[in-house]
């Protein structure tokens, strides 16, 4: 007598990969990068000065009140909405360069240094 052999048929798998809405360059549908909407559901993180900043303002006498502060703070989140990348900050008798990137004070020039400079690499300014 002869057991009769059971071969099972070969199991399909799909080929086709699921339709995705995202693009392979990091982008949504819509033009917004993850890191632009990464950044827009961030909760604010404050600023920061550099170390050449703090000098510039030690050296010129400029200090920030608290509402200072909080006014450059909206101010560097208004900019990066927009997508500044380097921005100049008029607040009060002060200019200051922020990289917005990384929420950072750059340089600071109080008024009577500011006369006759040119700020270059900056995409961007807000005056408050």
């Amino acid at each position: 007598m002869v057991d009769r052999i059971f071969i099972p048929s070969p199991i399909q798998v799909p080929t086709q990969k699921p339709v995705s809405t995202t693009k392979q360059s990091g982008t949504v549908e819509g033009g917004n990068t993850f890191a632009k909407v990464l950044q827009e559901k961030l909760p604010s993180q404050g600023v920061r000065f550099s170390q050449h900043a703090q000098d510039r303002l030690k050296a010129r006498g400029i200090s920030f009140s608290e509402n200072d502060l909080q006014k450059l703070e909206g101010a560097v989140d208004s900019v990066a909405k927009k997508g500044g990348r380097e921005s100049l900050v008029m607040l009060g008798d002060a200019a200051l360069v922020v990289s917005v990137k990384n929420r950072t004070v750059v340089t600071a020039v109080d008024r009577q240094s500011m006369k006759g400079n040119v700020f270059t690499n900056i995409d961007s300014a807000v005056v408050l």
